[in-house]
């Protein structure tokens, strides 16, 4: 059985910087797409997965995933961690985000129905929370 194939860190790193895709990456060090990805996380590498669960707090069905409130809730959500979406999305999200709370609105998720937008409750809409933690990301950066 021969040597496992290594990958070499610095030539990673700057691999990496040249904005190599993971293909090519493994590829090139002669690795599965796994193995460069597992040295990109323990060579600090790998891009932070951003958390979108305080704007979805819900088990969305696969079938609600792709659906318009859940990708504006979740630009919104990357806009107010900092990585804020393409600006035609992220003005896509704050028009939406914007016109529902003007409105008096909420959105309401059912695993069954999918999203829907009900009366905002007297304490304050989830949207509005949403829509506010982007606002001040941005309103700082």
């Amino acid at each position: 059985m021969g040597r496992r194939p290594t990958i070499d860190r610095g030539e990673l790193a700057r691999l990496v910087a040249e904005g190599r895709s993971v293909q090519e990456l493994a590829a090139h060090f002669g690795v599965s797409v796994s193995g460069v990805l597992q040295a990109k996380r323990a060579s600090g590498l790998a891009k932070p997965m951003l958390d979108h669960s305080a704007a979805l707090p819900w088990k969305l069905a696969r079938a609600h995933a792709q659906s318009g409130p859940a990708t504006n809730l979740r630009n919104l959500s990357a806009a107010a961690q900092g990585k804020p979406p393409a600006s035609d999305r992220l003005n896509t999200a704050l028009r939406w985000a914007q016109r529902l709370v003007d409105e008096g609105l909420d959105v309401r998720y059912d695993p069954d129905e999918g999203f829907s937008e009900v009366p905002a409750p007297p304490v304050g809409s989830h949207v509005a929370k949403v829509l506010a933690a982007a606002r001040k990301a941005l309103d700082t950066g």
